[in-house]
């Protein structure tokens, strides 16, 4: 049996300003964005030319939804992106006006940083530590 995580629904509050935030400002390729009628679209990007899970872009709807756009998490991180090369992708998201919350800082695990997407969730940029060899 194989089974994947395919998308993670992000709520925004409009379809184009996040678009822009995405991949501008973070790098992401956008990969779909197909009209589905009734002012509604079908909105998928990823961070990786060769995506295993993507962020469907969803523009809240209900003043429930609003109420939980940039706090899908509470205050806690929401999601994880991970980068080959830490200081090349911090240097480049500061550079392009992305606000983090800290300095870099090294743990047992990686390199990271917190930062904030355009609505406020809680991201963290970690460059992964080669895991220890098997026993």
């Amino acid at each position: 049996m194989s089974r994947a995580l395919a998308h993670v629904t992000l709520l925004v509050r409009e379809y184009d300003e996040a678009i822009r935030f995405f991949t501008e400002r973070l790098g992401f390729r956008l990969l779909e964005d197909t009209a589905l009628g009734e002012g509604k679209r079908w909105i998928l990007v990823s961070p990786s030319q060769e995506p295993s899970a993507c962020l469907l872009l969803a523009r809240a709807s209900t003043p429930e939804q609003l109420s939980c756009v940039g706090r899908q998490a509470g205050d806690r991180v929401f999601l994880f992106l991970h980068t080959d090369n830490f200081n090349r992708d911090h240097a480049r998201m500061r550079a392009s006006g992305v606000r983090f919350l800290e300095d870099p800082r090294e743990e047992a695990y990686g390199t990271l940083a917190v930062f904030e997407d355009l609505y406020g969730n809680k991201w963290d940029l970690l460059e992964p530590r080669d895991p220890p060899p098997p026993r």
